[in-house]
């Protein structure tokens, strides 16, 4: 669960951010990624369906002056599932399963807005004599 993740280089990323209701707690929502998560890894992994690997990530409420270029510093509460896929066509199966869509829409209900994007892998790179 918290192993390292090799991603190759072709791979898509979908970059997906859930806006929080207020008031929705976090141990609600950790649930209903856990559950959805699992239905992807374990359905539509490796050979089965395309999914490489994903990451989830909790909005710190930290923006970096130094990296930001508009005067704005506010965001919503709000999560980042990150997922990688041998394509978009099998990302895009994977989701309209009758099974995914059960467990997205349990997370949904706790979101005011969500928005997935597609990204091409361009470059990728670690320090050298790492591991």
């Amino acid at each position: 669960m918290y192993s390292p993740i090799t991603i190759p280089f072709g791979a898509k990323m979908l970059f997906n951010t859930a806006t929080i209701k207020p008031g929705v707690a976090f141990e609600d929502v950790e649930l209903a990624l856990a559950e959805m998560c699992n239905v992807v890894k374990d359905t539509y992994g490796g050979d089965k369906g395309g999914f490489i690997a994903g990451q989830v990530f909790d909005f710190s409420g930290f923006v970096s002056d130094e990296g930001s270029l508009s005067n704005s510093r506010s965001a919503e509460k709000h999560i980042a599932i990150v997922t990688y896929w041998k394509s978009f066509e099998e990302h895009e199966k994977s989701h309209a399963d009758k099974t995914f869509l059960a467990k997205f829409s349990a997370l949904a209900e706790m979101c005011s807005d969500s928005k997935e994007l597609g990204y091409d892998l361009l470059w990728r790179g670690e320090p050298e004599g790492r591991g």
